[in-house]
């Protein structure tokens, strides 16, 4: 058996509480040897990342297949811990990753479906078919990207998407008038 990791975290006690400052572990991953002079830290981040740039829709294509292989497990075996994480997450990635691999429009698809499952009280009850709708909606977006109507397309889907989703989160959540003015409130997902 390997031995405990040793936290570094300075911890200060004191009468009634503690307090702890933790390891600054980034120190370890910074260069400490300095840019040549007149390079923009900047630029080359940009430049490396136009570098990349080539993968990002074979990237977002995986992140599709991950989205739809979550909604599978939950149509298959219907809304487990295990699926609604896995579906969670997959939304919630793309709804991140969406702008940086070039394919902005994608975005407020995914946090419809994030919000469809972090503001229902008991997931088992969110209808498979909403669930198809999100990521068909995610993965048609993606698909016709290159269209000149491709930002109508996704207007369209994601206005529909959204207040279809919210008509069932209000029913849901009925009862619960905090979460209603969240669910009411706008989407923080820039358009």
């Amino acid at each position: 058996m390997a031995p405990p990791k040793k936290n570094s975290a300075a911890v200060a006690t004191y009468g009634d509480h503690e307090v702890i400052q933790p390891e600054n572990k980034l120190r370890k991953v910074v260069s400490v040897k300095p840019l040549p002079p007149g390079e923009d830290p900047v630029a080359r981040a940009e430049k490396a990342l136009a570098d990349l740039s080539t993968e990002f829709s074979s990237w977002m294509d995986s992140e599709c297949e991950r989205l739809d292989q979550a909604r599978r497990s939950i149509a298959a075996g219907g809304f487990t811990a295990a699926s609604k994480d896995a579906l969670f997450h997959a939304a919630h990635d793309i709804k991140g990753e969406a702008a940086t691999f070039g394919f902005p429009l994608v975005a407020l698809a995914a946090d419809s479906l994030c919000r469809l499952i972090e503001h229902t009280p008991d997931v088992t009850r969110i209808p498979v078919k909403l669930v198809d709708q999100h990521v068909d909606a995610v993965r048609a977006i993606h698909r016709e990207y290159s269209r000149s109507d491709a930002k109508e397309l996704a207007a369209t889907l994601t206005k529909r998407l959204r207040a279809v989703t919210d008509e069932f989160l209000m029913h849901e959540n009925r009862g619960r008038p905090d979460v209603l003015a969240q669910i009411k409130g706008p989407s923080i997902v820039p358009e």
